[in-house]
């Protein structure tokens, strides 16, 4: 009986073997294959977007006749839009479409909205005449005019709203296998490359693009972004017999979206307490044991009523909208604490909004590098871009290294310490501003200019290149003390919240930027007075503007002192994370 057992495993071995030879083993999907075609997509995206956003400000106001502040009230608006639009981008993203079907859609949204906006540039009907300036007469655009210019900026955002917040989390899904070390190397590479990519798109865009705008004419200058938001779609769809494409999923939002529901329908439960940890809906995560105490209205929603009722057979809640987990709720309150923090980056994403005003002053200023070389007014934004990349590259490698060699001990920086020095930074850069401001609107009157808004001063533009490089380092501390201060502070099922909620940061920025220029229009230009925020620069007082939006940006500063001693200390990783690498290379030997 035995032998017969032994023949009987022997021939099933081999008819195995036999089976596993004769059908062709299915390709692995996913890897560092996808890598070109997902950061390709993003790049010329990137490129596209950013070379239309510098000089938009002199397309509306040479092109449609609008004022300074009407002009800048539209491109707020679309900036606003552009950054809440990939939030519903993710919800839809997670919960129905999945990601690569987002972000596919995006894309050729994204087509459509820069070719709506080149139509704009090569149909003469499309735009008002041009002034008349003997006459000094202009008219103003149509409302059918309008409406093509404002639907091409809505088609953009949606476009955006579906590109922006999947593609890195797209990439990292193409290369994530598990919880090898390896993978996880492999991972901050991918997140080094995919900022690194962007970074350079923005200093394409302003380098080349912009320069296009400025000597051949809108008609090229719009129809490259064309050409680039095409390749950017069909790179995307090329690889995609290669992607990975994981199914959508309940959305924290909708997390979010229940549990206040349900805490709303328990209200009239009264608090457990702790002896009564048993009656917490737990979950999945068998670790929590009962909800915190802050924000104890919330506990509610994990309140389990009747064991037979709420909880199905296999543990979970038998309806999410009436019972909840304790690792939901927890989730919605590290939110809610997060945002009195969060709310500090406004006014910073508010300095960096004012771009239109150092366009105007850069125009108005000598730009020559040489006698035959002159730099875009529009692309001096550039040095924003690259004293944050600098700053980026030299923090970790040279900067930390080398104070930890001076001081004696290791230096590190937290993620509220840095959020704090952007702000100040910010302040700096708005200081610094309104005097350049200043002493240029004094050389303008002092030359005769002052009626004159096309005259060149006797005045290098590149005094404006220490306010951008102020702004570059405020950007580098704030924004990504902002994502470091998320990530550590969320759990790790919201990573993803942290960049909507830099995303939603300048949304709420823009609308809040439109508000107060079109406040300070109103308030300045009673009594037939010029407005600070004149078109006209040099009647206007900019350098004023300036000073207000500064010390808007000190009380913001004291603000935030307030919020982060309320908040309290962070959650100290770097030691986990020491211990954390010294494992990894353990596991690596």
């Amino acid at each position: 009986m035995e032998e017969n057992k032994v023949e009987i495993t022997e021939s099933d071995q081999m008819e195995s073997t036999i089976t596993t030879h004769q059908v062709p083993k299915r390709r692995q999907k996913g890897g560092i294959i996808t890598m070109p075609f997902i950061i390709a997509n993003e790049s010329f995206e990137r490129v596209a977007s950013f070379g239309l956003i510098p000089n938009m400000i002199v397309y509306l106001m040479t092109e449609y006749n609008l004022g300074l502040t009407k002009g800048n009230n539209i491109l707020y608006l679309w900036a606003a839009a552009s950054n809440f639009m990939p939030i519903l981008g993710a919800f839809l993203s997670d919960s129905y479409l999945g990601r690569f079907l987002t972000i596919g859609l995006g894309s050729i949204v994204s087509v459509l909205g820069t070719v709506l906006l080149w139509l704009t540039a090569m149909i003469p009907q499309a735009k008002p005449p041009p002034c008349n300036q003997l006459k000094g007469s202009c008219k103003s655009a149509t409302t059918a005019q309008m409406a093509l210019l404002v639907s091409s900026f809505a088609v953009l955002s949606i476009g955006a709203g579906g590109v922006l917040p999947c593609s890195l989390s797209f990439g990292a899904d193409q290369l994530a296998k598990g919880d090898n070390p390896r993978n996880a190397r492999v991972l901050r590479s991918f997140f080094g490359l995919y900022y690194a990519s962007q970074a350079i798109s923005i200093m394409l865009a302003m380098t080349i693009i912009v320069p296009i705008q400025d000597h051949f004419g809108w008609k090229v200058g719009f129809g490259i972004p064309v050409i680039l938001m095409f390749l950017s779609a069909v790179s995307f769809f090329l690889a995609s017999p290669f992607y990975v494409k994981q199914k959508a999923k309940k959305s924290l939002f909708t997390g979010f979206a229940q549990v206040i529901a349900v805490a709303y329908k328990n209200r009239k439960l009264a608090i457990l307490n702790k002896s009564s940890s048993g009656m917490y809906h737990r979950g999945k995560n068998l670790c929590l044991i009962a909800p915190t105490e802050k924000l104890r209205c919330l506990n509610k929603a994990c309140i389990i009523r009747d064991p037979k009722l709420d909880i199905a057979l296999d543990g979970s809640a038998s309806n999410p909208w009436c019972l909840c987990a304790i690792e939901e709720v927890e989730e919605l309150k590290a939110l809610i604490k997060v945002i009195p923090l969060w709310s500090t980056g406004i006014m910073v994403a508010i300095s960096f909004s004012q771009s239109s005003f150092p366009l105007l002053q850069a125009k108005s200023m000598d730009r020559h590098i040489t006698s035959s070389l002159e730099f875009p007014a529009a692309s001096f934004g550039f040095f924003t871009i690259i004293t944050l990349a600098i700053w980026v590259a030299l923090y970790d490698r040279v900067i930390l290294p080398l104070a930890s060699k001076i001081r004696g001990k290791p230096v590190r920086l937290g993620a509220i310490q840095r959020i704090g020095i952007g702000i100040f930074l910010s302040c700096m850069a708005l200081v610094v501003s309104a005097m350049v401001e200043n002493i240029r609107r004094r050389k303008a009157i002092k030359q005769g200019f002052i009626n004159n808004p096309n005259a060149v001063l006797d005045m290098s533009a590149f005094w404006l290149v220490p306010q951008h490089c102020l702004l570059g380092l405020a950007e580098a501390f704030n924004a990504i003390g902002q994502l470091d201060f998320y990530y550590s502070e969320f759990p790790k099922s919201m990573s993803s919240i942290a960049t909507a909620l830099l995303g939603l940061g300048i949304a709420v920025a823009s609308l809040l930027a439109s508000l107060i220029q079109n406040t300070v229009d109103n308030l300045t230009s009673r009594g037939g007075k010029k407005s600070w925020v004149s078109k006209y620069i040099n009647k206007g007082h900019y350098d004023y503007y300036y000073w207000l939006l500064a010390i808007m940006s000190f009380f913001n500063l004291l603000y935030f002192l307030v919020c982060s001693w309320t908040y309290g200390p962070c959650t100290e990783e770097g030691a986990e994370e020491e211990g954390e690498g010294f494992k990894e290379g353990q596991e690596l030997q």
